[in-house]
C-alpha cells in the first residue's frame, strides 16, 4: 500500500511540476499574453516631429508650422460604434469610412493608420470628449505647413500622403505619413521630417487615455526637423509674382557670385496655402483641371522656349573662342542673311556692324554668318559633324542641354540635338545653312529660363559659374549649404566676354533696350523675341546690374508678349531696380506692367 502511494503521489507531483514549469514558460519566458494584455491596456502614440521652418535670405519666414489632428484607427481594437454619429463628425459617408477602415485593416491589424486627417480644432474637441464611444479610434497631433504670404508655391513645393511605393523603400514612414512632394520640401525631405518619437499611455475600457505608462520611462522625444535658410528675397519674390500677375511665363534672378537664386516666378502660380489641410486633395485635383492657366506647371524649370536673340550672346562668345572673328569683325548685314532662295530677314541698322554693335542692335545677319562660319571650319574641322559637335560641346559647358542638379526638382535640361539628330533629318547631308536658325537661338535649339539665367551669371562672372540654388544654410543660418560651393570655370578666354559686356551695355544705351534704363544703375542687357509657331511671338530679356561687380542678373520671359524691349525688358529692368534700390521710381512702367494682360 506504502508503495502505491508513493507512486501516486510521484505521478501527481510530476503533473503538478510539469503545469508549473508551463506554467513558467508561459507567464515568465513567453510575453505574448503579456502583450496581448498590453495592447488592451496600453497604447503606443507615434509623436511625430514638427517639420524644419524655412527662411528666405532676410531671416523672413516663408514656411511654419500649425498643428492640426488626425484620427486614428487601431483595426483589431474596433467595437460596435455609432457609425452615423462618427461619419456625421467627420462629413464622410458610412461607405467612405468602411472603405477607410480596411484599408487600415489591410495595412496592419495592430498598428494604427489614419480614418481622417487634418481635422478641425472643434472636431478634435468633439471627439476628444467622446472617444470612448469609438473604440479603437484616438486622436493623434500632427502639424501642417503654413505659409505667411501666398507666393513661391514652385519653389517651396508641398508635402502630401506617402504612397505604397515609399512605404516599401523606406521604414521610417507608416500608412498615413506626410513626404515633401516637390519643391524644397522633396529636395530636403531628409533634413525637413526630422525624428519620430513615442509615447505609451494607459488607456480604460473606455478608450480613454489615464495618462502615462510608467512615468514615461519608455517615452521617446520627437526631434524637430532641421530649419533651412534659403536664398530666396521674399519681397523681391513678392515683387516678381506681382508684375508676372495676368502673364504667363517666367522671371529667374541669381546673385552671380554665389549662384544664389533671388527669385524664380513661374505664372500662372497659386497660393501654397491651398494645398494644406483636408481639403488639399480637391484644390490639387482643381490645380489639375485647369488646363487653360496650368498653375501646377513650373515654367522656369520645366518649359523649353527658343532662346531667340539672347542666344547670339553664346554664339557670340564661341566665335571669339573658336577665333572666327573678332570684336571688330564686321560683316555686311543688307538687311537679312540669305540662303539661295530663302533669307533669314533682319530689321533696320547701319550695314556693316561689328561684334558689340551687332549685339547692340540684334543683327540677325551677323550672327546667322558668325555661326554658320563656326560650322565650316575646315581648317580645323574636317566635317560638318565635327565643328557642329564642338560647336555642342560649347554649349553643353555653358548649361544649355545638360540638368545643373540644382536643389529644385523635376529640372528639364532642354534641347540641343545631336550630330545623330541632324545625320537622320538630312540623310547625312547638311551644312552650316541646314541650321542656321540656332545661330540667333531659333530653330531646334530650346533651353528653360533657369539655363538662360545661370548663362548671364557666367558673363557677368567672366567665364564662370556656381550651380543655381535655393538654400543658403541648413540647420543654422550660420551653417552654409556646401553642396553648391564648387566653381565651375567654363573654359572660355576670360577677355572675350568684354565684347559682350559692351555689347550688352549698348543695346540699353542706344540699342533695342534703351526704353529700360534705370537711372543710376548701370545696366546691361539683351532683348530677344522668341517665335512661337502656335500664336503671338515670346517677349525674351536678360540683364546685368550693376557693370561694375555685378549683383544680379535676370531672365525674363513673356510668352505671347511680343518684342523683348515690349513687355519682358521692363519687368526685368523692375526687378533689378526693387532689388538694388528697394523702391521703384518709375512709377508709370510699374503701373503699365501691372496694369497688362496677356493670358
Amino acid at each position: 500500500m506504502d508503495k502505491q502511494y508513493r507512486i501516486i503521489t510521484f505521478i501527481i507531483l510530476g503533473i503538478t511540476l510539469v503545469f508549473l514549469i508551463q506554467l513558467f514558460k508561459l507567464q515568465v519566458l513567453n510575453d505574448t499574453y503579456k502583450k496581448k494584455a498590453d495592447e488592451n491596456a496600453l497604447r503606443e502614440i507615434t509623436e511625430h516631429p514638427a517639420r524644419g521652418l524655412v527662411y528666405d535670405r532676410n531671416d523672413s519666414l516663408l514656411v511654419y508650422n500649425d498643428a492640426a489632428y488626425d484620427l486614428m484607427v487601431v483595426p483589431n481594437e474596433i467595437r460596435d460604434f455609432d457609425t452615423a454619429d462618427l461619419c456625421k463628425k467627420l462629413d464622410i459617408s458610412k461607405e467612405e469610412l468602411m472603405n477607410r477602415i480596411e484599408k487600415a485593416r489591410y495595412y496592419s491589424k495592430m498598428k494604427p493608420s489614419i480614418v481622417a486627417q487634418q481635422m478641425s480644432k472643434a472636431n478634435y474637441g468633439y471627439l476628444q470628449e467622446k472617444l470612448y464611444k469609438f473604440p479603437g479610434f484616438f486622436v493623434q497631433n500632427r502639424t501642417l505647413r503654413h505659409y505667411p504670404k501666398p507666393i513661391a508655391a514652385h519653389i517651396l513645393g508641398y508635402v502630401g500622403e506617402v504612397d505604397q511605393k515609399i512605404l516599401e523603400e523606406d521604414q521610417y514612414y507608416q500608412m498615413g505619413d506626410y513626404i515633401g512632394i516637390s519643391g524644397i520640401e522633396k529636395a530636403y525631405e531628409q533634413e525637413l521630417r526630422g525624428t519620430k518619437g513615442k509615447r505609451v499611455v494607459l488607456v480604460d475600457v473606455h478608450n480613454r487615455v489615464m495618462g502615462s505608462y510608467k512615468n514615461g520611462e519608455e517615452d521617446e522625444n520627437s526631434i524637430q526637423g532641421l530649419s533651412l535658410w534659403s536664398t530666396i528675397d521674399m519681397q523681391l519674390q513678392e515683387y516678381g509674382e506681382k508684375l508676372m500677375e495676368n502673364k504667363r511665363g517666367s522671371i529667374v534672378a541669381i546673385e552671380p557670385a554665389t549662384g544664389e537664386i533671388l527669385c524664380i516666378v513661374s505664372t500662372p502660380t497659386y497660393d501654397p496655402n491651398l494645398l494644406v489641410g483636408s481639403a488639399r486633395s480637391k484644390n490639387y485635383n482643381a490645380l489639375l483641371q485647369d488646363t487653360k492657366r496650368v498653375p501646377l506647371f513650373d515654367r522656369a524649370l520645366q518649359a523649353m522656349y527658343p532662346p531667340g536673340s539672347t542666344f547670339k550672346l553664346a554664339n557670340g562668345l564661341i566665335a571669339l573662342q573658336e577665333g572666327i572673328i573678332t570684336p571688330k569683325t564686321q560683316y555686311a548685314c543688307g538687311g537679312g542673311y540669305n540662303m539661295g532662295s530663302h533669307t533669314v530677314k533682319c530689321h533696320a541698322h547701319p550695314n556693316f556692324p561689328d561684334l558689340i554693335y551687332g549685339i547692340a542692335t540684334s543683327c540677325n545677319t551677323y550672327f546667322c554668318r558668325a555661326y554658320y562660319n563656326i560650322l565650316s571650319n575646315r581648317k580645323k574641322y574636317k566635317t560638318i559633324q565635327e565643328a557642329y559637335q564642338a560647336w555642342k560641346d560649347y554649349i553643353n559647358t555653358l548649361g544649355f542641354g545638360v540638368k545643373f542638379d540644382t536643389d529644385l526638382p523635376y529640372e528639364t535640361k532642354g534641347i540641343i540635338p545631336s550630330v545623330e539628330f541632324f545625320n537622320k533629318r538630312y540623310n547625312n547631308s547638311w551644312n552650316g545653312n541646314s541650321v542656321v536658325s540656332m545661330g540667333i537661338g531659333q530653330g531646334e535649339a530650346a533651353v528653360t529660363p533657369i539655363q538662360m539665367a545661370n548663362f548671364v551669371a557666367i558673363i557677368a562672372n567672366r567665364g564662370y559659374y556656381f550651380k543655381p540654388h535655393v538654400i543658403r544654410a541648413i540647420g543654422n543660418k550660420d551653417t552654409p549649404n556646401d553642396r553648391y560651393a564648387e566653381k565651375i570655370d567654363c573654359g572660355f578666354d576670360k577677355n572675350h566676354f568684354d565684347a559682350l559686356i559692351e555689347g550688352m551695355e549698348q543695346a540699353v544705351l542706344q540699342g533695342t533696350a534703351r526704353s529700360v534704363q534705370i537711372p543710376g544703375i548701370k545696366m546691361l542687357g539683351k532683348t530677344g523675341t522668341a517665335q512661337n509657331p502656335h500664336g503671338k511671338d515670346h517677349s525674351v530679356f536678360v540683364c546685368i546690374a550693376p557693370k561694375e561687380e555685378p549683383k544680379i542678373v535676370v531672365f525674363c520671359l513673356v510668352e505671347n508678349g511680343g518684342f523683348g524691349a515690349t513687355v519682358a525688358a521692363p519687368i526685368a529692368s523692375l526687378i533689378t531696380e526693387f532689388y538694388l534700390n528697394r523702391e521703384i521710381k518709375r512709377n508709370d512702367l510699374e503701373k503699365r506692367i501691372i496694369e497688362m494682360s496677356i493670358l
